[in-house]
C-alpha cells in the first residue's frame, strides 16, 4: 500500500510542478495536496484494480490522483470561514490560515477542476475516459458531494431524522467513496449487474466512513485527528452520535463494515486482501 500511496504522490507533486502555473497557486495547492492523509480513496481504487489481476499502470495513478485532488479541494472548501471555519486540518495549518482566504478559494477551485484535465490525458480507450469523468462527476457535483455539503449546512441547528441524516452522509461522504469501486469496475469491464453491486458496496461504505467520522469527532483529540474536535456539537449538526447514541453508532458502524466485506466476496475478483485490510482498519474506533 505504501507503494499505491508513493505513486500516487508522485503524479500530484509532479503535475504541480509546471512552470507554466502561477507558482503561489501551485504552492497552495501542493500544501494541501502533501499535508498528509491516509489516501483511503486512491488506495481502495487501485485495490479494486489489483483484486480485478489489472497490472496497475501509471494512467491507473493519474486516476487516483484526480480522485485525491478533488477531496483535497472539498477538504481546503470546508475549513474556509463560510463553511466550517477551521483552522487546523492533518495537523496543520489550513490553507486559508497558512495563505489566505482567496488564494485558498482557488487552490480549492483547482483542485477541483484540474482533475479532468489528467482523466482526460490519460492513456486509456476514450470510452472507459468518459465514463470516468462522467462518474467523477456524479460523485463530486450536484449529485453528490457538493449536494450534502449544502444540505449539511442547512440542516445545522435543526433536528433531523435518521434518513436525513443519511441521505447528507451519502450525497457528502458516500459518493466519492463509491467512485473508487465503480472505476474499478468501468476498467475492469464487468457486467452491468456488477457495477450495480460494485455501488453498493461503494454507498454502504461510504456511510460507514461517515459515522465512524461522527464517532471520532466526539471520541478522539486534536492530536489523534489532526483537527479540531466536537465541531459536530459546537455547530449543532445532526449525526448518527447524536441521534443513535455513541454506542449505538458504533454498533452501526460495525453492522456496514460486516455487510461490505460480505457483499465484496460475492463478486469476480480474485484477491481480496488489500481491501479487506481497508475496510478492517475502519473498525478501529
Amino acid at each position: 500500500m505504501n507503494t499505491k500511496i508513493k505513486k500516487t504522490e508522485e503524479v500530484l507533486e509532479n503535475f504541480y510542478k509546471n512552470l507554466k502555473f502561477p507558482s503561489h497557486l501551485a504552492q497552495a495547492t501542493t500544501y494541501s495536496l502533501m499535508a498528509g492523509g491516509k489516501r483511503i480513496r486512491p488506495l481502495l481504487f487501485l485495490s479494486m484494480l489489483e483484486a480485478y489481476k489489472i497490472e496497475l499502470k501509471p494512467a491507473h495513478f493519474e486516476v487516483a490522483a484526480a480522485l485525491e485532488m478533488i477531496h483535497t479541494g472539498s477538504l481546503i472548501h470546508d475549513d474556509l470561514p463560510a463553511m466550517d471555519n477551521d483552522d487546523y486540518r492533518r495537523g496543520k495549518w489550513t490553507n486559508h490560515k497558512k495563505f489566505d482566504e482567496a488564494t485558498a478559494i482557488l487552490a480549492g477551485d483547482s483542485l477541483f477542476l484540474d482533475p479532468y484535465f489528467v482523466l482526460a490525458s490519460c492513456d486509456l480507450p476514450a470510452q472507459n475516459v468518459v465514463s470516468l469523468v462522467k462518474e467523477l462527476a456524479y460523485a463530486s457535483g450536484s449529485f453528490g458531494m457538493v449536494a450534502g455539503q449544502i444540505l449539511d449546512m442547512d440542516c445545522e441547528k435543526k433536528e433531523l431524522n435518521r434518513s436525513e441524516i443519511e441521505e447528507i452522509h451519502q450525497l457528502k461522504t458516500g459518493r466519492m467513496l463509491t467512485f473508487p469501486f465503480v472505476a474499478a469496475g468501468i476498467l475492469a469491464n464487468v457486467s452491468e449487474t456488477e457495477l450495480i453491486q460494485l455501488r453498493q458496496i461503494g454507498e454502504k461504505l461510504g456511510l460507514a466512513f461517515q459515522i465512524r467520522d461522527d464517532i471520532l469527532d466526539v471520541t478522539r483529540s486534536f492530536a489523534e485527528l489532526g483537527k479540531t474536535p466536537g465541531k459536530d456539537i459546537i455547530e449543532e449538526k445532526s449525526t448518527y452520535v447524536s441521534l443513535l447514541g455513541l454506542e449505538a453508532a458504533k454498533t452501526q458502524l460495525l453492522c456496514l463494515l460486516t455487510e461490505v466485506k460480505n457483499a465484496l466476496s460475492v463478486l469476480t475478483i480474485v484477491n481480496q486482501s488489500d481491501i479487506l485490510l481497508l475496510v478492517k482498519n475502519l473498525e478501529q474506533i
